[in-house]
């Protein structure tokens, strides 16, 4: 988040350490978790606060539209492209636009995407107090509404826009259930009754979603009619559980805990762990198991580990597991946490942001070794804003998608 003092108090985190090659990438869903994990950590309401009031400035200040959408990733520092383009601002850029991640692509705006940073903000809402916020968190939920509301057989809400605008055909499973997080938060908040109708409509495509036999969700359906039943991903498991709460649906933990189980040791194809290192978790997806280890997953990347353990996954398997409670939940999640806790000490070391080392044991890498989600792109070692802060949420016991305290029956503190 300090990485770019020269370029102004306005600013947002960026997602991974250089190494990862995508310079000062800042994507709105990991900074949308950082806002989350420092409200759940002793004295981080202020940083909170500034990286919520910069989702705020992008929303007001995009350069096409004034909708309320956000971006899929915001620039936060400067650096020269791979074809030698330079990219000379920070986050806000000369003539005051936000500075959307245009190099990479990751302009078009994802319902889950919004979904989670309009979580962000209503936390924010909730325990500042602060009108602003709330404002952004109910523009975010209008955009979704008017743009993601779909008719189709199984319902729902649709995946959002590409950069060019044009509607994506896809319904994810994983959205939907981030939308029963945040119009559940915006019902609380406002008391307008519309948003509880909305949750029940994302809720209902969750469930629809739900294969009996195997005790799981699928990943959603490509055209509105169809279940898309492969490859069945982690965070369909965890976030449900999160989101809904049903004892009837709790089995898709197991599920997640068993079918997705990996340990990534020295001696595995692709492995980068250091030697005598092994770690534990889960992996993304069904296909990550299944991955091509003789071939890279993209151009210009190294080639996949089919036990190469997902870090930020195996964090939110950990506070569902806490969430849901049943014997031995509270042991498995504290080993699942032992492992991406050696992780920071052992893992991504001399790793930099903005050209500046960081600091030792500090932050998690998104992979212990790269890894293939099965869905177009893939994981590394690199420490990752997002993988950091879902472990924190899983310390702090703080379930982001019903804004509770695990343990308790009080919500999220508030002023």
């Amino acid at each position: 988040m300090d990485a770019y003092p020269d370029h102004g108090a306005v600013r947002l985190t960026q997602s991974y350490t250089d190494q990862a090659g995508l310079f000062s990438t800042a994507f709105t869903y990991d900074n949308a978790l950082a806002i989350l994990a420092h409200l759940a950590c002793p004295a981080g309401e202020s940083r909170a606060v500034a990286l919520g009031d910069a989702l705020l400035y992008a929303q007001a200040h995009d350069p096409v539209y004034d909708d309320g959408r956000l971006r899929q990733a915001y620039n936060v520092g400067p650096y020269t492209f791979y074809d030698g383009s330079p990219q000379p601002d920070g986050f806000v850029k000369a003539d005051g636009t936000a500075n959307v991640g245009t190099q990479f692509g990751f302009t078009g705006t994802a319902v889950g995407d919004m979904a989670w940073a309009g979580i962000a903000l209503a936390a924010l809402a909730g325990r500042t107090g602060g009108r602003r916020f709330l404002t952004g968190a109910v523009r975010i939920g209008e955009w979704i509404e008017r743009v993601g509301r779909t008719d189709e057989p199984l319902g729902g809400y649709k995946f959002g826009v590409d950069g060019a605008d044009g509607r994506l055909p896809f319904t994810s499973t994983e959205h939907n259930t981030d939308l029963v997080g945040l119009f559940g938060r915006l019902a609380r908040l406002t008391g307008d009754r519309v948003w509880r109708e909305r949750r029940a409509r994302a809720k209902a495509f969750v469930e629809k979603m739900w294969e009996p036999s195997g005790g799981f969700f699928y990943t959603g359906t490509n055209d509105g009619v169809t279940i898309n039943k492969s490859p069945v991903p982690e965070d369909t498991q965890t976030w449900t559980h999160l989101a809904l709460a049903s004892k009837s649906h709790s089995r898709s933990l197991d599920w997640a805990a068993t079918e997705l189980a990996v340990r990534d040791t020295a001696d595995r194809p692709n492995s980068t762990v250091p030697a005598g290192q092994s770690y534990e978790g889960v992996t993304f997806s069904s296909a990550s198991l299944l991955a091509n280890e003789s071939a890279p997953i993209a151009d210009g990347q190294p080639r996949p580990d089919r036990n190469g353990v997902w870090f930020e996954g195996t964090a939110h398997l950990a506070l569902a597991l806490r969430h849901r409670g049943h014997v031995g939940d509270e042991r498995r999640a504290r080993r699942l946490l032992g492992s991406i806790e050696r992780a920071q000490d052992l893992l991504g070391g001399a790793q930099t942001v903005g050209g500046r080392a960081l600091p030792t044991r500090s932050g998690v890498v998104s992979a212990s070794s790269p890894l293939d989600t099965g869905f177009g792109f893939g994981y590394y070692p690199y420490r990752h804003t997002g993988a950091t802060a879902w472990y924190l949420l899983a310390t702090a016991r703080a379930n982001p998608l019903r804004g509770q305290v695990i343990g308790t029956s009080r919500a999220l503190p508030r002023r």
